[in-house]
């Protein structure tokens, strides 16, 4: 709405200078350049307006900045235009062959419409680029600090996952988090579907958005923009576009997501992969216990899990589903950004106890066939 109002004000103030120096100081006199160069007199400022504000609204945009983004450009586009106001009047001496009132009057002329529209591109401009800016004066930043160097994009289902609050609430993050408002109306579509897990979904990424909003350990921005020429587009390829355009970096647990950004050589931090960093480190040859649950995928294969979720698929241990505890020999180990799988085989040890057990279980069973 600032910004609107500025550039009205901008036209406004560019065709005032044209009827200003039409008319001349007196409403009675003709203007200094005549009535046969009234219509080039008017009509230059407002043409120039028109290219401004068309090259302007057609450049990459940003929102709204504060009110001191308005005086402290207006500033600069003064003292520029002071600067480029030599430029003018050495123009204005050299091509303008008559002397006197019509020289001063030009010279006048183009320097006030210099000044209009260098105060205008300078508050546009760091009007539009909101607080991404710095102006360093002397080591002083005139743009609020934010944190971190580069900020971290959050996409649905990072939000809905809810893992990033409690990075937050340990203070693990010191860089802007940025909710996008194509992820919020998302959200808001899942959290008013009618199918119940949807809903539930949409309902944890808002809660997620309000608990980050209300922890002082970080700073959230609801960037309300989106990137140039990208309405039409998928809400994942939206936020690889806004991502490159605001040099930040996608915070996502989506692993086909990931894939995508590293080829379109956008930043991309994966929890998955955090997670997985976290994780204790098994190496081959170590031993871990584990109960085996269900069959695997292989013949031979059993299943079972660590206490952080760790899957463990041992080698040749079917049989020994549901046998307790065994001790497993740990011989490879894949990590991705899904998660992370152990592969090992039985110890010589746990093979007997486990033999064991089942033989202790299946004990009763012939008794009471016998019987």
């Amino acid at each position: 709405m600032t910004l609107h109002l500025i550039r009205a004000l901008f036209v406004l103030l560019m065709a005032s200078i044209g009827w200003a120096y039409l008319s001349g100081p007196d409403p009675s006199k003709p203007g200094p350049f005549g009535p046969e160069n009234a219509l080039a007199i008017f009509a230059v400022p407002v043409v120039i307006a028109v290219l401004v504000l068309a090259i302007d609204i057609f450049s990459s945009r940003r929102k709204l900045l504060a009110l001191s983004a308005i005086l402290f450009g207006t500033l600069v586009g003064l003292v520029l235009a002071y600067i480029l106001g030599y430029a003018v009047v050495w123009i204005v001496e050299r091509f303008v062959p008559t002397s006197g009132p019509v020289r001063e009057a030009l010279a006048g002329y183009f320097k006030m419409l210099l000044n209009i529209v260098c105060c205008y591109l300078m508050i546009s401009f760091i009007l539009q680029t909101k607080d991404d800016i710095r102006f360093i004066i002397p080591y002083v930043m005139f743009a609020r600090q934010t944190r971190g160097q580069r900020p971290l994009l959050l996409d649905t289902n990072v939000l809905i996952d809810g893992r990033i609050a409690d990075l937050a609430d340990v203070g693990l993050i010191d860089s802007r988090l940025i909710v996008p408002r194509i992820v919020l109306d998302e959200l808001q579509k899942l959290a008013d579907s009618s199918d119940k897990l949807k809903r539930n979904r949409g309902r944890r990424g808002l809660e997620m958005v309000a608990r980050l909003q209300s922890n002082r350990k970080v700073e959230v921005v609801i960037y309300e923009g989106t990137a140039r020429n990208a309405e039409h587009e998928p809400i994942d390829q939206q936020l690889l576009m806004l991502a490159a355009e605001m040099d930040g970096r996608l915070f996502t647990n989506d692993t086909n997501l990931s894939k995508v950004a590293q080829l379109r050589g956008v930043t991309v931090v994966n929890i998955n992969d955090l997670a997985n960093a976290m994780k204790p480190v098994v190496l081959p040859g170590e031993m871990v216990k584990v109960n085996l649950i269900k069959p695997g995928e292989q013949p031979g294969q059993a299943v079972g899990y660590l206490e952080d979720g760790t899957m463990v698929v041992v080698e040749q241990a079917r049989q020994f589903i549901g046998a307790g505890e065994c001790e497993a020999t740990v011989t490879s180990m894949v990590q991705t950004s899904a998660g992370r799988m152990i592969f090992g085989r039985l110890d010589g040890q746990a093979n007997e106890n486990g033999k064991a057990t089942q033989q202790s279980r299946r004990a009763p069973v012939a008794a009471q066939k016998e019987s």
